[in-house]
């Protein structure tokens, strides 16, 4: 899958509040409720990276920031099954997402 140049990923993450670029990837950073909050989104993201055979970089800092980064490590660089992931991510962070 091709990467996305500098003007179509610009515009992905105009589209994605949050996510900024990060080298080669995407990345964005939740705060959530508490540890059990922080660990279901994780669990959630991680069976919807499984559907979709595309596992995002999963960090998670103190007992409620978790941190996903995205690329595409087969093409080098940021591709449309990031920026979709990123989504579905954002749907899985709302309160009816999980």
């Amino acid at each position: 899958m091709p990467i996305l140049d500098d003007a179509a990923l610009g515009a992905a993450l105009a589209d994605l509040p949050g996510w900024e670029r990060d080298d080669d990837a995407i990345k964005r950073r939740f705060r959530r409720r508490d540890w059990r909050d922080a660990i279901d989104l994780v669990n959630a993201v991680a069976e919807e990276a499984e559907r979709r055979d595309h596992h995002p970089d999963i960090e998670v800092r103190g007992y409620r920031n978790v941190t996903f980064r995205l690329t595409s490590h087969d093409s080098g660089g940021v591709t449309r099954r990031d920026v979709d992931l990123a989504r579905r991510i954002d749907e899985l962070a709302t309160p009816s997402g999980l």
